[in-house]
C-alpha cells in the first residue's frame, strides 16, 4: 500500500473542517422552536425577544412554543439537530436534585448560552426594623425562629438561596411556601411575611415605590440594575452569591457546528442596541457566553446546592 502524502493528508483535513463549517453555515434548513415557561413569565419574555432576532438574522421563523414547567421534558425528547431549543433557569438542572424527572440535565441537553442574569435581592416588609444584612442577622440572632420568609416552592429560587443565607449566617429563619414567586411577594406586600429573596425583575419596582425596603442584591458585584444597594457578600457575608440566569440549551449530541453558530448568532441578538435595552428595561441584564461558561455554571450549581439539598433533605412536595 502506497503511504499518503502529507499534501493528501492535509487537504482531506481540510475537507472535514470545511464540511463541519459548512453543516453550520448551511443551518438552520426549517423554523426554530424556542420551547420555554408559561406566557408572561421572565423566560416568556427573554424567547420572544430572542426569537425576533433570530427571525430577522436567520431568514427562518423561529416560534415560541410555551410548555410552562415541562420544557425540559420536551427538549430531551427533540431530535439532536439545533432546531429545537430551551430557555430555562437554573431550576432544569436543580430540579432532578430535588424530584425524579425525566431527563438529564447533563446528558440530554447541550449548553449553549447564558442569555440573562439577574441578582436575587433580599427584600423586607417596611414594618421589620432592619435596615442592613448586619441587621438582619443581629435580629434573626436575637429571635431565632420568630421571623419568616417567603418561597415560591421548595427548591426554587426563592428558596434555596434563603437556605443557604441562613447556613452561612448561622440563623433560624422559618419558611412559608407560597404556590409561586408571586404569591409569595402579594404575602409580603401584605405584610403575612417578613422577607424574602425576590428576583431583581420582580422586587424593583417595589422597592421603588417604597412598598418594600431592598437590603442588598445577592451578586458578588454591585449589579447595574441596583447600583444602589449594596451586596450580600461585602455586607458580612463573603462569598455569598444568589444569581437569577437563563440559560439556551439544545438537545444533546447536537453537531458541535450548529451549536456554535447557535451560539454566534444568538450573542449577537443579546448584543443589539435595542435588544440590550428592553432587557435592561425588563429588569434582566444580557449577556451571551460560551456554551463551556453555561455548562460551568450548571455544573457550580449542581455542586455548591446539591450537599446542602441532600442535608437538608429537601424533596418536592
Amino acid at each position: 500500500m502506497t503511504a499518503r502524502s502529507p499534501v493528501f493528508l492535509w487537504m482531506l483535513a481540510s475537507g472535514t473542517l470545511i464540511a463541519g463549517t459548512a453543516c453550520g453555515q448551511d443551518f438552520p434548513t426549517r423554523p426554530l422552536r424556542i420551547v420555554t415557561s408559561a406566557p408572561g413569565g421572565s423566560s416568556d419574555f427573554t424567547s420572544r425577544l430572542i426569537a425576533q432576532g433570530l427571525t430577522e438574522s436567520l431568514g427562518q421563523q423561529a416560534v415560541v412554543d410555551n410548555r410552562g414547567n415541562f420544557g425540559g421534558d420536551q427538549l430531551a425528547k427533540a431530535q439532536a439537530d439545533g432546531h429545537t431549543l430551551l430557555v430555562d433557569g437554573a431550576s432544569l438542572w436543580i430540579g432532578p436534585l430535588i424530584q425524579k424527572t425525566p431527563y438529564d440535565p447533563v446528558r440530554d441537553f447541550a449548553p449553549v448560552t447564558i442569555a440573562v442574569r439577574a441578582p436575587n435581592v433580599i427584600v423586607v416588609h417596611p414594618a421589620l426594623p432592619v435596615k442592613s444584612v448586619k441587621d438582619l442577622i443581629a435580629l434573626a440572632r436575637a429571635r431565632p425562629g420568630e421571623l419568616n420568609y417567603g418561597s415560591g416552592g421548595i427548591g426554587g429560587a426563592s428558596h434555596l438561596p434563603a437556605e443557604l443565607f441562613k447556613s452561612m449566617a448561622g440563623v433560624n429563619i422559618v419558611n412559608v411556601n407560597y404556590k409561586g414567586t408571586g404569591a409569595a411577594v402579594n404575602a409580603l406586600l401584605a405584610g403575612e411575611i417578613q422577607m424574602m429573596f425576590a428576583n431583581a425583575a420582580i422586587s424593583t419596582p417595589h422597592i421603588k415605590s417604597g412598598r418594600l425596603r431592598g437590603i442588598a442584591a445577592a451578586s458578588l458585584e454591585p449589579s447595574p440594575l441596583l447600583p444602589d444597594l449594596p451586596t450580600v457578600a461585602a455586607s458580612g457575608l463573603p462569598g455569598f452569591e444568589s444569581i437569577i440566569l437563563q440559560g439556551i440549551l439544545t438537545a444533546g449530541k447536537t453537531p458541535a457546528a450548529r451549536i456554535a453558530r447557535l451560539n454566534q448568532e444568538i450573542v449577537r441578538v443579546l448584543n443589539r442596541p435595542d435588544i440590550k435595552e428592553r432587557f435592561m428595561n425588563g429588569g434582566v441584564e444580557p449577556v451571551g457566553s460560551t456554551p463551556e461558561q453555561l455548562t460551568a455554571k450548571m455544573k457550580y450549581d449542581m455542586a455548591q446546592l446539591g450537599k446542602m439539598i441532600k442535608d437538608l433533605g429537601l424533596r418536592a412536595e
